[in-house]
């Protein structure tokens, strides 16, 4: 019985894994070259959402990535959540989607956050990332965050990247991430491209050299930083631009329907506590509330004209792979993931396949048309 198996691997009383598999707290999400695949929908049992349990001739645990807190005022968060850490390193926050790339079965695979094998992110990285790592350490996971143009989740033209690539953050054995002086030696002698690191810090200085850094990349258009222990023993912390927040939430606002309030409410808040924190004065201020303003106001504007003249809101993203196979594969990944979108005609350039990818936002499209229509709002 799959019960009594995923208890033994897992660890966890066979009538709680019956209890996860009922609600759906766990589930079969596939297999890999006959190798079945579970993951964890939610948290359960010390398991984070995303990992994923392997039934294999070896099976194997891959931890789901643990989501990193935030901090809203930097030194107060800093003195205190790194209390007993003398030194901290500073890492860029990348914007686009967080994958673990790890081997299953002798091929290499892309999980998405949730845990899901992505076709299309496994295909970039099979042709970027090196499989000697794997190969020579196959029990490790790349924790990366896949970015760039042709990026199906999370589309950002600000890395110089073509199309998409991929710059890991942390590596992980098992439950833990190694330290980050290990990970940037492992990743150097692979040729595995990385997070920028902008330095080591004494934590009495940190928050104002965070400060520099986070708007110098504000202005680049860049998202923010991953403030960390060294020794990966202490939880690390994030914190964004003001540019980045301002982004979200003109991306939000053009699909206001579709984002819960939290989305929205989280970046206005963290725009209140870091003008604060920077001691920004009223013309600071005033600036700081127009593009808080525009974010939210323009994009839902323009969503709106849009429905007025029958349009279908939706997402555009080119998508560039080696074989119309991938793109049938992905198509198929989308639709086990709830997500409503459709492709064009696939197209051939220079020997590789691309194919535009209209990505539909179901609910503001459907509310926006009931508001033109009269209808109030609930």
């Amino acid at each position: 019985m799959i019960e009594s198996i995923l208890s033994d691997i897992l660890g966890i009383e066979e009538y709680r894994v019956r209890g996860f598999l009922r609600r759906r707290v766990i589930s079969r999400i596939g297999e890999i070259k006959g190798a079945e695949l579970y993951r964890f929908e939610k948290d359960g049992s010390g398991y984070e959402q995303g990992t994923v349990v392997v039934l294999g001739d070896e099976p194997r645990i891959i931890r789901g990535y643990p989501k990193i807190r935030r901090a809203l005022l930097l030194e107060r968060t800093l003195e205190r959540h790194f209390e007993l850490v003398p030194e901290l390193a500073v890492e860029e926050k990348m914007n686009g989607y967080n994958v673990r790339i790890c081997m299953i079965e002798n091929e290499l695979v892309a999980l998405t956050r949730g845990g899901f094998p992505c076709p299309y992110t496994t295909h970039k990285a099979k042709k970027q990332i090196n499989e000697e790592f794997f190969r020579d350490h196959p029990d490790l996971v790349l924790c990366a965050e896949a970015v760039g143009p042709e990026n199906p989740y999370v589309p950002k033209d600000i890395y110089g990247v073509k199309s998409l690539d991929f710059f890991v953050f942390d590596i992980m054995r098992e439950d833990l991430r190694i330290p980050v002086k290990e990970k940037i030696e492992l990743c150097e002698s692979y040729g595995i491209k990385m997070a920028r690191l902008f330095g080591f810090f004494r934590r009495d200085q940190a928050s104002e050299e965070i400060k520099r850094i986070v708007r110098e990349l504000g202005r680049e258009g860049r998202e923010g930083v991953v403030i960390k222990d060294p020794e990966m023993l202490v939880e690390p912390l994030k914190y964004t631009s003001s540019e980045s927040n301002c982004s979200d939430l003109s991306y939000g606002f053009r699909f206001y329907s579709d984002y819960a309030v939290h989305f929205f409410l989280s970046r206005v808040i963290r725009e209140a506590f870091q003008s604060f924190e920077f001691g920004e004065d009223e013309e600071e201020r005033r600036k700081r509330a127009e593009r808080i303003g525009k974010s939210i106001l323009e994009p839902m504007v323009e969503t709106i004209e849009r429905v007025s003249k029958g349009e279908r809101i939706a997402e555009r993203i080119t998508l560039r792979v080696d074989s119309p196979d991938i793109i049938i594969e992905f198509q198929k990944h989308l639709r086990r993931m709830g997500i409503d979108a459709s492709f064009g005609e696939i197209r051939e350039e220079n020997g590789e396949y691309l194919v535009e990818m209209f990505r539909y936002y179901n609910s503001t499209t459907d509310k926006t048309k009931a508001i033109l229509e009269g209808r109030t709002w609930s």
